[in-house]
C-alpha cells in the first residue's frame, strides 16, 4: 500500500512550475488523499488487475492504485501534467505505470486488453466536457472492460442512474443500462478539488454484463432506435421516430410501434430497456 498522506498537493505542484489548470481540458484535480483512498477501497482493486486510468492528472488516483494493481495505463492529454506525474512516480519508485499522452477517445482499448489477455478495470475523473462521449466509447469497448469506476459531474451521474419515467432518463441512460449494472460509490463535494469546480461530483461503478438481460439481435440498430426515440423528447414516440435518421414516415413509425406492442403516443423516457430491444427487433429497414 502506497502512503498517500505525504503526497504533494496539486496547488503546490502547479505553482512550483508556474503552471495553471487548463479549463479547456476540464482540469480539476482531486486534492484530498483520503477521498482518493476511500474511492479505491470501495472499488476493490485486486493485485492482478490491469487498470486503464482516464485523465490521470497529477496522480491522486494513479499513485495509490500503483500499490494495489499489477499494471496501470495512465492516459492524459496534457504533456506538462504528465511530466509532473512522471517525476512523482519516480520519487516513489513506482515502475508499474505506463504514461500515455493522448486522447482517450482515440486510444485502442481493445489492444491494451489483448496485451494481457484480460479485461481492463477503468478508473478516472472524467473531464466534464467529454464525459458522455467517453461513456459511449466504453460501451462500444465493453468486451475489453470488466468494470469502470468513474467520477462524474453530479448531474450526469443522476442521469445515468435514472429509471424509466424520470425526466433524467435519456439516450445514454438507456444505452448504458442495456449492457451494464450501475451503482453509486461516493459523493465528492466540489471543495475537494483544485481548482474548485462549480458543481459537486459523484463516483459510479459500472459493471458490464457478459450478456445483456435482454439481448438485441443488432446492437447498432438498437442504439440507433434509442437515439431516434430521444431525438425529440417532447414528442410522442411515433412523431419522434418519424423523420428521424431511421428514415421512417409517420405511418411506418406507427406500424413499427404497434408491431412491437408499444402505444405510439407514449414518450421515449417511459420505455423499459426490454421495450427498446423489442422495438429494434421489429424494425424492418
Amino acid at each position: 500500500m502506497i502512503d498517500t498522506k505525504n503526497m504533494t498537493s496539486p496547488r503546490t505542484l502547479l505553482n512550483a512550475r508556474n503552471l495553471r489548470a487548463k479549463k479547456h481540458l476540464g482540469q480539476n484535480f482531486l486534492s484530498d488523499p483520503s477521498t482518493a483512498m476511500m474511492i479505491l477501497e470501495r472499488t476493490g482493486i485486486m493485485p492482478d488487475d490491469i487498470v486503464l486510468e482516464i485523465g490521470a492528472g497529477l496522480g491522486a488516483l494513479t499513485i495509490p492504485t500503483a500499490g494495489m494493481a499489477r499494471k496501470i495505463y495512465a492516459v492524459d492529454k496534457d504533456p506538462q501534467v504528465l511530466e509532473l506525474l512522471k517525476k512523482e512516480l519516480s520519487l516513489k519508485e513506482l515502475s508499474n505505470v505506463d504514461l500515455i499522452k493522448g486522447d482517450i477517445l482515440r486510444i485502442d482499448i481493445n489492444a491494451l486488453a489483448r496485451r494481457h489477455n484480460a479485461r481492463l478495470l477503468v478508473l478516472g475523473n472524467l473531464p466534464y466536457n467529454i464525459s458522455s462521449q467517453i461513456i459511449i466509447r466504453l460501451i462500444s469497448s465493453r468486451n475489453a472492460v470488466s468494470r469502470a469506476v468513474i467520477m462524474l459531474q453530479k448531474e450526469l451521474a443522476q442521469r445515468l442512474t435514472a429509471k424509466p419515467g424520470c425526466k433524467d432518463y435519456g439516450r445514454i441512460t438507456a444505452m448504458l443500462q442495456y449492457c451494464a449494472g450501475i451503482r453509486k460509490i461516493a459523493a465528492v463535494p466540489a471543495n475537494l478539488f483544485f481548482p474548485k469546480p462549480t458543481v459537486d461530483s459523484q463516483v459510479l461503478e459500472i459493471t458490464f454484463k457478459p450478456v445483456p438481460d435482454h439481448s438485441a439481435a443488432d446492437e447498432a440498430l438498437l442504439f440507433a432506435v434509442i437515439k431516434a426515440a430521444f431525438s425529440k423528447r417532447r414528442k410522442t414516440l411515433k412523431n419522434a421516430l418519424a423523420g428521424s435518421e431511421l428514415s421512417l414516415d409517420a405511418q411506418s413509425a406507427g406500424k413499427l410501434l404497434e408491431k412491437a406492442g408499444i402505444d405510439p403516443i407514449r414518450r421515449a423516457e417511459t420505455l423499459e430497456i426490454a421495450e427498446f430491444v423489442e422495438l429494434s427487433k421489429n424494425f424492418e429497414p
